[in-house]
């Protein structure tokens, strides 16, 4: 009786464990090499600075 448990044990951790591994490739197989960054689908452009006289002023402050 105990043989059995074990090795019904030794076969639900190595299942469990071969599940995992595919379930891992397959996740990261099907994602982009991104090095960590996001990547979107928008076609917007991202402006991140506009040339104003408040813009200049606080630059010139700045110095």
């Amino acid at each position: 009786m105990v043989e059995k448990r074990r090795s019904f044990l030794k076969t639900a951790v190595l299942g469990s464990g071969v599940a995992l591994t595919g379930v891992t490739a397959l996740a990261s197989s099907t994602k982009a090499v991104t090095n960590g960054v996001v990547v979107g689908k928008s076609k917007k452009t991202e402006i991140t600075y506009t040339k104003t006289k408040a813009w200049e002023d606080f630059y010139q402050s700045a110095l």
